[in-house]
């Protein structure tokens, strides 16, 4: 095994730009939420659900790191703290959520690649494996190109829609902001449009999986983690008012996506910035959520509750690339998804796996209150409990949402709930055949 020293480390400025694609890689996919909220709700969806659906997660995630900034990061934690059975429930869930969340991007860059060349949409599935692998060899070459490459990526992402704000406010006199309200919205419509906000807001637990690649770990993901949220609710916010401002139709929106705002404020060349904003956006994403996912079954290999193949490192560049590779095959099988679907299934399976975080959050405050913390949350356990409220009531509040929606809506959420029990079953095969992972099945 390579060793530990030989491995290569990001700095935080590197580390912003990878939490920034981790979770949010720009408002790409935000569209559909003002056709699901409307004009008058949008705005305050927007704002509230990160409020109560991000910043208990981003504390959690930040004190529990700071506990154990290690490699594997929340499954390390669960495993730790609730027991091995746990721990591989976490490590399983995030994995095929992540795989989920990957099939995504690639369609969207078909979507940003089509509006110069409609015709690209006829080649959908080609292009998404080509896409597909292209990350994977990233990938391989390890975490220091991965993070150089969301650095560039990052600004190619970010600066376009600088250029949209400027003309927005200062030529189009984008300067009100509607009168919010939740009243009029169908729950229905209330459910999709939090799980639209929900998905491009998660993944703040992803980014600790290689935390020993980081410099400095603790301090450097305080600084980046705030940082990357900062940028991700104003370039969130500011879009989707300037969208409004522009009376651009819901319809076009959603079919065409920012590039119609863009053609609208400042022409085909901003449309045309947009877009290729868009193709750099998805890019960044995946080979981000790639980089997080590709450690998780290399630690739970080498906890022997998968296959000890996917522990395997590159020789030269020290990354799992078995892993990478093996993460590559299953995406490019799950592509077919549609859009809507994947984002139900993949909010409901991540939110599952993130409330097994919060309870180990509690059980080592109760168990364990004064063992190290360079970073604690500033509450009392009964505070936290109150805290951790709230990002229960959004994830129930979405999933009832999404059963009193539309049929296909509705089998994209027995599907998610399929695929948390697939657990379970994967676990007692485990048991079965290595039975001295019994001692795992209760809390220690």
């Amino acid at each position: 095994m390579p060793s530990q020293l030989a491995l290569k480390k990001i700095r935080p400025i590197q580390l912003v730009a990878v939490i920034f694609f981790t979770v949010s890689g720009g408002p790409y996919g935000l569209e559909p939420l003002v056709s699901y909220a409307g004009q008058h709700s949008t705005l305050i969806i927007l704002l509230i659900t990160p409020l109560l659906w991000d910043i208990p997660a981003i504390f959690t995630v930040l004190e529990l790191n700071s506990m154990m900034p290690i490699t594997g990061g929340y499954y390390k934690w669960v495993k730790h703290t609730l027991g091995t059975r746990w721990g591989f429930f976490e490590g399983w869930w995030t994995w095929l959520y992540t795989f989920i969340d990957l099939a995504i991007y690639p369609g969207l860059f078909v979507v940003y690649a089509s509006f110069f060349f409609p015709w690209l949409m006829d080649y959908r599935i080609p292009i998404c494996l080509v896409f597909i692998w292209l990350s994977a060899l990233l990938n391989i070459l390890g975490i220091v190109p991965v993070g150089k490459t969301s650095l560039i990526l990052g600004a190619a992402v970010v600066t376009p829609f600088i250029i949209l704000f400027v003309l927005a406010f200062y030529h189009h006199s984008v300067t009100t902001i509607p009168t919010q309200t939740l009243k009029g919205v169908p729950f229905s419509s209330l459910g999709m449009a939090l799980y639209t906000v929900m998905w491009n807001c998660l993944g703040w637990d992803n980014v600790t999986t290689y935390a020993e690649e980081v410099e400095r770990p603790v301090k450097s993901y305080l600084y980046s983690t705030f940082t990357a949220f900062g940028l991700v609710i104003v370039l969130y916010f500011l879009i989707i008012l300037v969208s409004q401002q522009t009376g651009i139709d819901t319809g076009k929106l959603q079919e065409h996506a920012f590039p119609a705002v863009g053609e609208a404020i400042g022409g085909r060349w901003l449309g045309q910035l947009i877009a290729i904003a868009g193709m750099a956006s998805t890019f960044g994403i995946y080979a981000a959520v790639l980089l997080s996912v590709s450690r998780v079954p290399k630690v739970m290999a080498d906890d022997d509750l998968l296959p000890h193949f996917l522990n395997k490192q590159h020789k030269k560049f020290l990354s799992p690339y078995v892993s990478i590779i093996t993460c590559s095959l299953v995406v490019s099988l799950m592509v077919l998804w549609p859009f809507a679907d994947l984002l139900i299934i993949d909010v409901t399976v991540y939110g599952a796996g993130l409330s097994l975080e919060y309870i180990s959050l509690i059980k080592l405050r109760k168990v364990a209150p004064n063992a190290p913390r360079p970073f604690k949350i500033p509450l009392s356990t009964t505070g936290l409990y109150l805290m951790l409220l709230l990002p229960f009531a959004v994830y129930f509040v979405a999933l009832a949402g999404a059963f009193s929606s539309t049929e296909q809506a509705v089998w994209a959420a027995v599907f998610a709930i399929a695929v948390l029990a697939s657990a379970e079953l994967v676990w007692q095969l485990i048991i079965w055949k290595k039975p001295h992972h019994r001692k795992g099945t209760i809390f220690p």
